[in-house]
């Protein structure tokens, strides 16, 4: 395994991913990042620019949400008109129709997903400062492959739980709103594997279809620039992964956890903090590639570039169905429980990978005097992980049998619990 060791002249090698300008300052094109000047901030800079940004695109959303004219708002209307015809419904009372009552759940909930520590985690403020190797490169890539792979079936596991048989409040309009939380779900699954189509004229012949630029193949592209051939691409995950792979899927899929909680795991646990973390991570690979005259290009990073930009919209739409199911306080509470599950699992991954490709250790989720409000207020995930770690197929993880029978669990919980 190496990458390639192909040199050429930097303005010809980096023309796709860095401009470079009179005063010595790089700029990174539109193609690759909104943020031209990333590599002149800072990744505290990135990710209040982020949270800034995703709050200002979700606030323009729910103006044109209060437009009459607009179709979505006639919609949800229409729906609210039904159900007001059924004494006791309680969709009428939705936020979606209370004047900033939305915004002001969206604020609350986005305030609490994006001040979590996972996104100032050490591994993506050393990986987007460039101090990393080659080889310290290609043994992350490897190992988030693993990540990237398992993750994206999450969304297919919660679409799952929405159905004609689930318990919901709304009476006439439930099999209405679990199909339009379908529609959302069904359309992240058909980004994810590059599959969408709208009309028969559209669906792709049999070679078409297993030739879909899913996230994997994006994912593979990486490979290509860093010259890992197929044979060595797919490898046993470290247990870290592993845990946080199962975590995804549990909270996302298990009858343990609510469909509320299933998608809030997959939406804003999952969605929010990505375009974040994946600039930080591009960011690296730029500086790197650039400073060491690497032969990397948009087409080999082209899995971070396209998340920076699609998630933003995949959290919103998220978000917006969310909405539907959320009452009372401690809906809202539900929620923040699960986002802190599935940040907490991250952490615990990132943690893993800092050990494996650094060789160095740095503080765990328990070793950072973790805020009481990401907490965990129970124990059904340390109880469902330890059973799904015993379910793990042979060679899966590294070293199997220990981690089939491993105790601990990257998670914190509140006193008490």
């Amino acid at each position: 395994m190496s990458i390639p060791t192909e040199r050429r002249d930097a303005g010809t090698l980096f023309s796709d991913l860095v401009e470079t300008l009179a005063d010595g300052s790089s700029r990174l094109p539109e193609a690759v990042h909104p943020m031209a000047d990333l590599l002149e901030l800072s990744a505290e800079q990135v990710l209040a620019r982020f949270k800034d940004s995703q709050q200002q695109d979700f606030s323009a959303v729910i103006k044109e949400l209060e437009d009459p004219a607009n179709p979505l708002y006639r919609m949800l209307h229409e729906l609210r008109d039904i159900a007001a015809r059924q004494p006791g419904n309680p969709f009428p009372g939705n936020r979606l129709f209370a004047s900033g009552a939305l915004q002001d759940m969206f604020l609350d909930l986005h305030n609490h997903v994006m001040d979590h520590p996972v996104w100032r985690h050490p591994f993506f403020v050393r990986v987007f400062e460039g101090r990393f190797t080659q080889q310290q490169l290609a043994r992350f890539a490897l190992q988030y492959f693993n990540q990237i792979k398992n993750t994206r079936q999450c969304v297919a596991l919660s679409l799952g739980r929405f159905s004609g048989v689930m318990a919901s409040p709304y009476g006439v309009l439930n099999e209405r709103l679990s199909e339009l939380t379908q529609i959302v779900l069904a359309q992240l699954v058909a980004d994810e594997y590059g599959v969408g189509s709208h009309s028969v004229e559209d669906y792709p012949s049999m070679g078409g279809l297993f030739q879909s630029t899913t996230h994997i193949v994006m994912y593979r592209q990486l490979f290509d620039g860093l010259g890992i051939p197929f044979e060595q691409q797919d490898i046993p995950m470290l247990p870290e992964v592993a845990d946080n792979v199962l975590t995804q899927r549990l909270v996302a899929g298990s009858e343990a956890f609510t469909p509320l909680e299933s998608l809030a795991s997959v939406g804003l646990g999952m969605e929010w903090g990505v375009p974040e973390f994946f600039s930080l991570l591009l960011g690296g690979m730029i500086r790197f590639a650039r400073d060491h005259q690497v032969p990397l290009t948009q087409e080999h990073l082209f899995v971070f570039i396209a998340h920076v930009r699609y998630d933003v919209l995949h959290a919103i739409a998220v978000m917006l169905v969310t909405s539907f199911y959320v009452r009372e306080a401690r809906d809202i509470e539900a929620v923040k429980n699960a986002t802190n599950t599935l940040m907490a699992g991250r952490y615990g991954m990132m943690t893993g990978l800092y050990h494996h490709v650094f060789g160095e250790s740095c503080p765990t989720l328990a070793d950072i005097g973790l805020d009481p409000r990401y907490q965990l207020r129970d124990r059904r995930i340390e109880d469902e992980l330890r059973r799904a770690r015993a379910r793990v197929a042979n060679g899966t993880v590294e070293q199997t049998a220990a981690y089939r029978s491993r105790q601990d669990t990257p998670y914190v919980f509140a006193a008490g619990v």
